[in-house]
């Protein structure tokens, strides 16, 4: 479960200059930024927002000047989440191979980039040729520039007919969209109670697939009203009293070709009897409700999937229960390496630990927001940390320590003593971990060690060989007893240039390949290790050997200016 969304691209960013020195984990500091459009201009005026993962962060808000820059000062120790808006533009999409991190701390300065949204503009008007004014229209993301669906839940945008029965949706991410009116289920909307209708003139199922290019405006996308009255689904939900009595959210989700797709919410009170939606139409949907309070967090009912048929569907009972947590600690091991003494030790304020669940087992007709109620951490003062709200299912951890000269080790579950009734694989870096609703696990350990090489060089192709667009280098481990070691593969982007650079690399012998990217060669940073890729690491280690491209990274050794041959 991707935790992180950053508001802007970030095309370059400095790491922290106290790499080089011992640091102080109570030294304040700054990130600076400049904020552009696609064509690297500034934008002046953009409002960027500043967010670190604590709760105790206060979010920062600032404009940039004249020319796109702007300066956060005072900043403690974090990790922080950046996110940028403009009137009419969107966030250029974060490539996860170019920067595989997408969080920042103190010290760095960053380039981010907003691109102009597209528009997709259309009349909405009764079969009698009537224009519907004041009706709520809705453009719904199907699946981004690069033909990926959302990860969570459809991305809507929306806007009102004005009295010509005319919207105009701007300000969209390139991506491919449905287009709807009316129907909520809520609120005074007069349209409230109908069936949503699709453009041109349909229900869900019909409905016209729009594609949606950056800074292009989509023009007649007209809809047909269909004046079709819904269904009501109703019932209640029900869970343990809290301190702070919140009520219950209830996410309405439809199911189409066995995928969740859009959803609506409503809200029931504490002193409530029940829920209800209306303007439902036929189909298959998942009903889920969900509750938050600080004390006991977020509260989750099983999905329960119903089906509409002509008639309303009432009597619906959830129950809300507990999510799941995860308690850990993250250990540093010091190294007596001498050229490794004096070095700065990773903060745990700037350490993000992030649980992604395993995609490939989760059911697809599962509304997805539940994943993403679990996000990312940061430890404490102490090392240690606690993921909270996991729905069940399988995960993985990402983590790396934001100092230069450390690497990852280990992530690891007891293995022995009463601490491994956990009933885990005691790797946790090379298998998933299983959580089971409502479940609490404690015991799981990241080891963070001192001693980390880096490689930057560059890659170059024969003569008058052009090296390709997208081009990965890859480290492999050479030596045989670390070749099922998870934590010990590497791989960076090159740069347009051929530059490249790998980083927090564990001292050993490893194997330099570079590979052309194929189509689907995206976030390599994270398949290169996930559990299941067993056969993408086999593959490395015989590209490795075939190509007999060796070398040795010593304990905290800068290896700069290596010359990688590539060969088609």
């Amino acid at each position: 479960m991707l935790l992180v969304i950053l508001g802007g691209n970030a095309i370059g960013f400095s790491q922290a200059a106290s790499d080089e020195g011992s640091g102080d984990a109570n030294t304040k500091g700054k990130i600076t930024g400049r904020v552009v459009n696609e064509s690297g201009q500034p934008l002046a005026g953009a409002v960027v927002s500043i967010r670190g993962y604590t709760n105790s962060a206060r979010e920062l808000t600032l404009i940039t000047d004249a020319e796109g820059n702007f300066q956060a000062t005072n900043l403690a120790p974090l990790a922080y989440l950046i996110s940028v808006s403009a009137p009419a533009y969107v966030s250029a999409p974060r490539d996860p191979d170019l920067n595989p991190i997408g969080y920042y701390r103190i010290g760095d300065s960053v380039r981010l980039e907003m691109i102009k949204g597209g528009v997709i503009t259309g009349t909405v008007k009764r079969s009698s040729g009537e224009a519907l004014v004041s009706v709520q229209v809705r453009a719904y993301m199907l699946r981004d520039s690069k033909g990926q669906p959302a990860r969570y839940s459809l991305p809507v945008y929306s806007d009102t007919t004005d009295d010509r029965g005319v919207y105009r949706v701007y300000g969209l991410p390139p991506g491919t969209y449905i287009v709807s009116a009316g129907g909520s289920g809520y609120g005074m909307d007069p349209y409230a109670n109908d069936v949503p209708t699709y453009a041109p003139s349909s229900t869900r199922d019909a409905a016209t697939e729009i594609s949606v290019n950056a800074g292009a405006d989509v023009a007649d996308v007209d809809i047909r009203y269909r004046d079709e009255p819904g269904h009501m689904v109703s019932g209640s939900a029900n869970g343990p009293a809290s301190d702070n009595q919140q009520g219950f959210s209830i996410v309405l989700s439809s199911i189409f070709n066995g995928v969740a797709q859009t959803s609506s919410s409503t809200y029931q009170e504490r002193s409530s009897r029940g829920f209800m939606f209306t303007g439902v139409a036929d189909g298959d949907y998942d009903l889920i409700a969900q509750t938050y309070s600080p004390a006991a967090e977020w509260q989750i009912s099983e999905s329960r999937r119903i089906k509409v048929r002509g008639a309303d569907v009432t009597g619906v009972e959830l129950n809300v229960k507990p999510l799941s947590s995860i308690n850990g600690t993250i250990v540093l091991e010091e190294s007596k390496a001498p050229e490794c003494q004096g070095k700065r030790r990773p903060v745990f304020g700037e350490t993000v630990i992030s649980p992604w669940h395993n995609e490939t087992i989760a059911p697809r007709d599962q509304p997805q927001f539940i994943w993403s109620r679990g996000g990312p951490t940061i430890a404490d003062d102490h090392g240690g940390f606690s993921l909270r709200n996991l729905a069940a299912g399988q995960y993985r951890f990402n983590t790396r320590p934001m100092a230069k000269y450390w690497y990852l080790k280990s992530i690891a579950w007891p293995s022995a003593g009463k601490a491994a009734q956990v009933n885990q694989p005691p790797d946790a870096a090379r298998n998933w971990t299983t959580v089971k609703s409502g479940e609490r696990l404690s015991g799981l350990t990241i080891t963070f060690a001192a001693g980390a090489a880096s490689l930057q060089g560059r890659v170059e192709g024969a003569e008058g060989q052009k090296i390709s667009a997208r081009l990965f280098v890859y480290l492999a481990p050479a030596e045989r007893d670390k070749a099922e070691d998870i934590l010990h593969y590497f791989v960076s982007l090159a740069a347009e240039d051929g530059s490249f650079m790998l980083s927090n690399v564990p001292p050993g012998h490893y194997w330099v390949i570079a590979k052309a990217a194929r189509v689907s060669d995206s976030n390599m940073v994270s398949k290169l290790r996930l559990p299941d890729e067993n056969e993408l690491r086999t593959k490395l280690l015989h590209d490795g050997e075939a190509g007999k491209i060796e070398t040795e990274l010593k304990p905290c050794q800068n290896l700069t200016d290596y010359r990688l041959a590539f060969k088609e």
